[in-house]
């Protein structure tokens, strides 16, 4: 009886340890077995300083060719265009801003994928659809959340020859801009996103040394 009344003592302070570390949003993993990173903690360690860049924007873009039209996918997730010129950061920025707080209020998703969409006119009066703008992504296909033209010539559907109609698209959260990316427009496909994480992870390197914390 008196050592069952001890092991219920004991029980008590081990109990309310467990309460306050649960509380404290204490993790009980397992030996070896570390936590994932959150994706904003994830974001914050691929930024590099600001102003430090030196891409254009073509290197960070991917390239569809379809009929009559060339299809240009740029991402604006802050720590991709960083990398880019501080001018051509500046504008990408800006413009994921501009867009960001309308897309979150009329989708409801916390943090939308955004994408700069332009559709350059290759042959005359050149028709371009775009509902057909699609991503391909840790094997899933995703259609935009929502679209939001920039040019005023968008509805109608067609961009003149040497001409550009511009727009910002919004694709759901679970877009891993660190995996496998294509985009497809109809039958045509542009896939050479691995390219582009090679040039972006190059570029982080020389970024950091310009602004004085040497490369990883």
């Amino acid at each position: 009886m008196i050592g069952k009344r001890l092991r219920e003592r004991g029980a008590k302070p081990r109990f309310a340890l467990a309460f306050a570390c649960l509380l404290a949003g204490c993790a009980a993993a397992a030996p070896g077995v570390i936590a994932p990173p959150r994706a904003d903690d994830r974001a914050a360690d691929l930024l590099v300083p600001s102003g430090h860049g030196s891409l254009l924007q073509d290197d960070i873009t991917l390239t569809v060719r379809g009929d009559g039209v060339l299809l240009k996918v740029t991402p604006l997730e802050e720590w991709v265009v960083r990398l880019t010129a501080p001018d051509t950061w500046s504008r990408l920025s800006s413009l994921a801003v501009a867009h960001r707080d309308e897309v979150v209020r009329r989708t409801g998703v916390e943090r939308p994928a955004l994408f700069l969409v332009s559709f350059f006119g290759a042959a005359p009066g050149a028709a371009f659809r775009p509902e057909d703008v699609e991503i391909v992504n840790r094997g899933r296909r995703l259609r935009a959340l929502l679209v939001r033209p920039i040019t005023s010539g968008w509805g109608e559907g067609r961009v003149a020859q040497g001409g550009t109609q511009l727009a910002v698209y919004a694709f759901p959260a679970e877009v891993d801009l660190e995996q496998a990316l294509a985009v497809e427009y109809g039958d045509a496909s542009g896939s050479a996103w691995e390219e582009i994480l090679q040039r972006l992870e190059m570029e982080r390197s020389r970024a950091r040394a310009r602004a004085g914390l040497g490369g990883r």
